[in-house]
């Protein structure tokens, strides 16, 4: 149960912790970053360009380090996994792009698909072995719009940037929904949840290439957004705060688009554990790595 007006001071201490923050470099990964450390976590910053991020972690009061992760690219990924040693207790799979003009990753994958999710699922994936505590995955508002085209998830029948980002985000819940069930079936300690910012003051709303629409949403970001302090909050929460398995939470005012903590609202294709299974089966078939576990590993929740 969530409590009214949560902010990041009421977070637990974090001494002792060790927590991944994937596109901490700035916006809400920066945030999240900042008040775990501050809350006593060891704090890896895991970006794309390491001497953004190295800056980034500059201004990080805590134990930090910052380590190269490109989501786009598998080899990446499972270069940064090979290296981990030790435990990790929280995975924040925070990077994301949006509604960006057609590109392919390194893989081939359609850009928002392959980074938001194919990417997470298989970092998710290799470092499974190593979580002791909980994978927080951030989604959107937008899952509401998307659907999964199981026949054409790369977009190669045609691209719409917003049909691609709604679908990615779609895809963060079913893979929350679907790791949750799967960490239960093996008995495992370690339990998923997903979270959304609502409407926040951030750079990825700037990755648009259209001018008239950039300069909207400039202009809807100061006056409606909250700022990236606001949006954080419900990763933050769903990070360190007592929640079931699955469990998904964004801000609790004006349609989920601003306000504190509080539990949040899927779309009835969020909810389809058919649509779940089966598009975990295809992200496995598309990025060559499987669940790990087959029973309970020791770790904490």
């Amino acid at each position: 149960m969530t409590t009214p007006g949560w902010t990041a001071q009421q977070l637990p201490d974090l001494s002792g912790r060790t927590v991944v923050v994937t596109g901490a470099n700035s916006g809400l990964g920066l945030v999240t970053a900042r008040e775990t450390a501050r809350a006593g976590a060891h704090v890896v910053l895991a970006v794309r360009d390491t001497a953004r991020g190295e800056a980034a972690a500059s201004t990080v009061q805590g134990s930090t380090e910052v380590r190269r992760l490109d989501l786009a690219d598998l080899a990446s990924v499972r270069a940064f996994a090979e290296k981990w040693e030790g435990r990790l207790d929280i995975l924040v799979n925070n990077a994301g792009v949006m509604a960006i003009p057609e590109r392919r990753t390194a893989d081939g994958f359609e850009m928002q698909i392959g980074t938001n999710h194919l990417g997470h699922f298989a970092l998710t994936n290799l470092l499974l072995p190593h979580i002791t505590g909980r994978v927080v995955t951030v989604s959107s508002m937008a899952h509401r719009t998307g659907r999964i085209a199981f026949d054409d998830i790369n977009s190669r029948g045609g691209y719409s940037r917003w049909r691609a980002y709604g679908q990615s985000k779609l895809a963060n819940l079913l893979f929350t929904a679907e790791l949750a069930r799967r960490l239960e079936s093996v008995g495992s300690p370690v339990t998923a949840h997903a979270a959304h910012p609502g409407y926040s003051a951030t750079n990825l709303q700037g990755h648009t290439t259209n001018k008239a629409e950039k300069a909207f949403m400039a202009a809807t970001n100061r006056l409606v957004a909250q700022p990236d302090e606001m949006g954080a909050l419900p990763s933050l929460y769903a990070a360190t705060q007592p929640l079931p398995s699955g469990s998904y939470t964004g801000p609790g005012g004006l349609m989920e688009s601003r306000g504190y903590p509080a539990p949040a609202r899927r779309s009835a294709a969020a909810k389809n554990a058919r649509d779940a299974e089966r598009l975990w089966g295809l992200s496995e078939s598309l990025t060559g790595v499987a669940f790990p576990l087959t029973s309970a590993a020791p770790g904490r929740a």
